[in-house]
């Protein structure tokens, strides 16, 4: 089994090109996160919590049939994936993870470097009721629509760019009625789950990093090698945006590969 968590503001959309890459060798499930898309969406805060969150993909692996996978991240997803690897080890073969650092990586890097706190000046924002949701709506999606294709928050021009039919399976994901209030809803409760009591990853681990993120940090990356207690991997992407599964494929597709055949090979020496 392969799961993929996605991150924010997305849906099981954005690992399109992996879940068609995987197929060949792997069971591949992308899932809708609690809260998007057609996921029960429960109204209040209280119900996205992270332990919440780390739970559901417990259960969603058990109600596949498995008992551990290959896990991917990638934003939000990408702590998400973090902690279920911290969480349950016995879980997690192989973690992947995409542009979202160790989250104790984050919470003390933010601390210290004012620079990423402005960056990451909406999980503040998101702290406010229905505003944030309003903002999304606001001239046909305009910041949807702005955060895949702007020059300082989307995909490059050596990228690959989001297609008009791509842009609008987003658009009618979040346009449905309450849409957006369960994926903010993710970052209502983040500081009631950070700082973590529990760091280490024991598990082989590869984390991917568009050098062009305009959310993180890409030092970041490298103080992430602290946490990982197995072989730990580290490709960062010089022209490639936050959006990197989507901005670059192939190399991600390639670069995933050839980490997982080669731990498959590492283990059977």
């Amino acid at each position: 089994l392969m799961l993929l968590l996605h991150g924010f503001p997305e849906f099981w959309y954005s690992w399109r090109h992996q879940l068609r890459e995987f197929k060949s060798e792997y069971r591949v499930v992308a899932l809708d996160l609690r809260g998007y898309g057609e996921t029960d969406a429960p109204s209040h805060k209280e119900y996205y919590k992270l332990d919440c969150l780390i739970t559901d993909i417990k259960d969603i692996l058990e109600s596949l049939g498995y008992n551990k996978c290959v896990l991917i991240g990638h934003d939000w997803g990408g702590m998400i994936a973090w902690l279920v690897a911290i969480c349950y080890p016995e879980m997690v073969t192989k973690l992947i993870v995409v542009n979202f650092p160790h989250p104790s990586v984050f919470t003390e890097y933010i601390l210290r470097h004012p620079s990423q706190l402005i960056k990451s000046g909406y999980y503040f924002f998101f702290q406010m009721p229905w505003f944030p949701e309003f903002m999304f709506t606001v001239n046909d999606f305009k910041v949807l629509k702005s955060l895949f294709t702007s020059q300082a928050t989307g995909i490059g021009r050596k990228g690959c760019r989001l297609t008009a039919e791509d842009i609008e399976a987003y658009l009618y994901v979040f346009s449905q009625p309450g849409a957006l209030t369960g994926p903010i809803n993710h970052y209502r409760n983040i500081f009631s789950c950070l700082p973590l009591q529990h760091h280490e990853v024991i598990m082989p681990t590869l984390l991917l990093w568009g050098e062009r993120d305009a959310f993180m940090e890409v030092e970041m990356a490298e103080i992430t090698r602290i946490y990982v207690k197995n072989h730990f991997r580290l490709t960062i992407l010089s022209e490639a945006s936050h959006w990197l599964q989507q901005d670059q494929p192939d190399i991600v597709n390639k670069l995933i590969w050839t980490f997982l055949k080669e731990e498959t090979t590492r283990k059977r020496e």
